[in-house]
């Protein structure tokens, strides 16, 4: 079984475990793996990842992340993830059938898309794609950004922190591993939402953090109906 931690690591630090390949944040010498930042340490797949603590998204294949289009090309859209580089999204890669030159007909600038990670190569440019069970156009909702490094702590083991959150606001509600979380719901419940998530970033370290969160929930909504 894969081991879920939140072990926060420093640059240099060795990160042990058996058969581990390095990944994003990471760099191998003399056969072993070492952290190349200070972040937070994500092993899934066989390989270990460190997760910054601080400034932009480091994509892992596989992740789901929230983009903004901010370009559009004839057989592409480009996106911001909140990456160091824009990640296209081609024609090819959507669940739609595009014309070339008609990408303008499906999204447009500003639009916002739930994509998933398809390719990382050498020098951290990012493919992505929208043709997996799922991912789809956002439309309408709230749009709120927290560290990437606290959206394991966001999500909880198994799911289990959204979906409290979900319970109590009846909000749906998607996060990405590039730290931007897409809330549509009544108003009144998206800002509770909201209220929560700030809540879980600022004490994202404490101990039985989800046991909290739902007295909180249960408290306010007990208040507030």
């Amino acid at each position: 079984m894969e081991r879920e931690t939140r072990e926060v690591v420093i640059p240099g630090q060795p990160l042990e475990g058996p058969g581990l390949r390095p990944g994003s944040g990471t760099y191998s010498a003399g056969g072993r793996i070492f952290a190349a930042l200070l972040g937070i340490r994500d092993d899934r797949g066989g390989e270990v990842n460190v997760i910054p603590l601080a400034g932009r998204y480091f994509p892992i294949v596989g992740d789901a992340v929230i983009g903004q289009v901010i370009e559009m090309g004839v057989g592409h859209w480009l996106l911001d993830i909140n990456a160091p580089y824009p990640a296209p999204l081609h024609a090819t890669e959507s669940p739609w059938e595009v014309e070339y030159g008609d990408t303008g007909s499906f999204l447009g600038i500003g639009d916002l898309v739930l994509v998933e990670v398809l390719s990382v190569d050498e020098n951290r440019r990012v493919q992505v794609t929208m043709q997996r069970e799922g991912l789809e156009r956002l439309e309408g909702g709230q749009l709120v950004t927290v560290a990437p490094a606290k959206v394991p702590r966001l999500i909880g083991k198994k799911g289990s922190m959204v979906s409290t959150i979900k319970n109590y606001t009846k909000c749906r509600i998607f996060v990405g591993q590039n730290g931007r979380v897409w809330i549509d719901g009544k108003p009144e419940d998206v800002a509770a939402t909201v209220e929560v998530i700030r809540l879980i970033e600022r004490f994202a370290q404490a101990v039985g953090l989800t046991e909290t969160v739902d007295r909180y929930l249960a408290h306010k909504y007990r208040r507030s109906g």
